[in-house]
């Protein structure tokens, strides 16, 4: 099945370059576009797309918002891939928590985009490790420490709890596999099953349910458990 695709920006060249790029490929169809945020919602409960790509910065009803609704939509199941001019522009950390599943720049090569929108139509954040240590750290400086606005569920287990902490570090499943002492195919389930457990959409979500429930602080350094390592030898 083709992962159907809506372009949300202001500036049209945008728009119709990344929908040439998209449409060049095999796998993924342009079903819609639009020049601001209010469009932008209309467009995607119209034509129910797997993957938005969202501008920012744009008349009429932001980035931020028009995130919101379309996450926020039970007419709509797509995920939002922010656009944005400038690296970590402190505008993504808002619409980050406002539902979207990634970000990524607007001078990305095309063949990175291409497999960003494959990526977050998988179901996955667009964050590599090193992306989401960075994000983090300044995700972290965006929250007051001392707030907790949500709650983690009652019957999350130590281990999934280990789990959270690691991924809300920035761990990749190879390095929460690694952390915990499992494998890899492990580690992903487990990450796939604490996702659904907190009820949210992707790792980024994840990673801002830690910081709001105040699992992790910011600032804090990843706890490292020594006691049930195993020994080496010498």
């Amino acid at each position: 099945m083709s992962i159907r695709v809506a372009i949300v920006d202001d500036q049209a060249l945008m728009r119709d370059g990344f929908g040439m790029i998209l449409d060049a490929q095999p796998d993924i169809d342009v079903v819609g576009d639009a020049e601001n945020g209010r469009l932008g919602v209309e467009v995607c409960l119209r034509t129910r797309p797997d993957v938005v790509l969202m501008d920012i910065r744009m008349p009429v009803l932001d980035g931020i918002e028009a995130t919101r609704l379309i996450t926020s939509s039970s007419d709509c199941d797509s995920k939002v891939l922010v656009l944005t001019t400038f690296d970590l522009d402190e505008y993504v950390y808002a619409a980050i928590r406002a539902g979207a599943s990634g970000y990524m720049l607007k001078d990305t090569p095309a063949k990175e985009l291409v497999a960003a929108v494959r990526i977050i139509a998988q179901g996955d954040a667009l964050l590599s490790p090193s992306v989401t240590k960075r994000l983090i750290e300044e995700f972290a400086n965006q929250a007051q420490p001392e707030a907790v606005t949500a709650r983690l569920p009652d019957d999350l287990t130590d281990r999934e709890r280990e789990a959270l902490e690691l991924l809300a570090h920035g761990l990749s499943n190879r390095e929460i596999a690694a952390e915990m002492f499992i494998g890899e195919a492990t580690a992903k389930t487990h990450v796939s099953r604490l996702l659904t457990k907190l009820g949210v959409r992707d790792r980024v979500q994840a990673v801002v349910l830690a910081y709001e429930t105040g699992l992790v602080r910011p600032g804090t350094s990843m706890k490292r458990d020594t006691v049930n390592r195993p020994e080496t030898g010498s």
